[in-house]
Formats: C-alpha cells, sequence, structure tokens
C-alpha cells in the first residue's frame, strides 16, 4: 500500500478508531493519518502504533487533533 491512508474517526467512540487504523496497518500502510475526537483516542491509538513498532506523532488544531502513525 503506498501514499498515506487518511481516516476520519470523528464522532466515532474507542475502540473503533484504534481498530480502523489497525486494519488499515495490517493492510500494509506505512503512513496513516487519523482524525479523532474521542478523549480515550490519543492512549489507544498510541498503544496499537506501539504494538506494530510504529511511531505516532500529534498534530493539533483547536478542536481536533490528527495522529500520523508511521511505521518504522
Amino acid at each position: 500500500m503506498s501514499g498515506v491512508v487518511r481516516i476520519d474517526a470523528r464522532g466515532m467512540k474507542c475502540p473503533w478508531p484504534v481498530m480502523r487504523l489497525s486494519r488499515a496497518l495490517r493492510a500494509g500502510a506505512r503512513i496513516v493519518e487519523v482524525i479523532a475526537d474521542d478523549p480515550q483516542a490519543p492512549a489507544e491509538l498510541g498503544s496499537a502504533a506501539d504494538a506494530f513498532n510504529a511511531t505516532i506523532h500529534v498534530v493539533s488544531d483547536a478542536l481536533i487533533p490528527t495522529f500520523i502513525v508511521t511505521c518504522r
């Protein structure tokens, strides 16, 4: 899978954002951008990134953070 996979998980409660991230990483995505507004998302997405040996960076805007997950 090439390019950036974008997941818009706004309005989804965990575990849905992390399930969509995990599915993309299992399918071979190397970079995944997740937009998520659930308060649990940072911890859950961080755990999933660790499980896939990936890094996670948070790019915040005023209301909704974007999480950039990159496989090593």
